[in-house]
């Protein structure tokens, strides 16, 4: 019941990627150009799409983390530690700068991948080889002190 449940999410999810424009990636490149506000040739609609999805996750996360477990597990995972490192700051970067360069990031680009889109094949491809880079990196002896992504989370 579990996975049907996870598959319904992820097709919502999926439906609302498209009908927000989020899987386009030349809309998404139009609303990260903020150069465009003078000419008037900005689109502020994802701006919209964004504050509805904090808007819910901030509701959802309230009421969800109230429970004393999750429908699916026997509980929570969440993250303890609450330093900032290369990591917090590295990360975030590098995805920004991924999305301000494709258009898209990685729900939007599996979305589009639907479509065959070329441009979403190459980007899901590079996703994957930074993914085995990464944990590369991240087992390398000199930077054993850094966790590696596909470790637990401390709880």
């Amino acid at each position: 019941m579990a996975i049907l449940v996870q598959f319904v999410i992820g097709l919502v999810f999926g439906l609302g990627l498209i009908v927000s424009g989020m899987s386009d990636p030349a809309k998404v490149l139009n609303f990260l150009d903020v150069g465009g506000i003078p000419a008037g040739t900005w689109d502020a609609s994802l701006a919209f799409v964004m504050a509805g999805a904090v808007a819910v996750t901030f509701i959802g996360f309230n009421r969800v983390l109230r429970r004393a477990r999750p429908f699916f597990a026997e509980r929570f995972f969440l993250p303890t530690r609450n330093d900032i490192d290369l990591r917090i700051v590295a990360g975030p970067a590098i995805f920004g700068i991924g999305w301000g360069m494709a258009g898209f990031c990685p729900g939007p680009a599996l979305t589009a991948l639907g479509f065959g889109s070329s441009s979403a094949f190459i980007f899901v491809a590079a996703m994957c080889a930074g993914m085995v880079l990464a944990r590369f990196v991240a087992h390398l002896p000199s930077l054993t002190r850094f966790v590696a992504p596909a470790d637990p989370l401390e709880t």
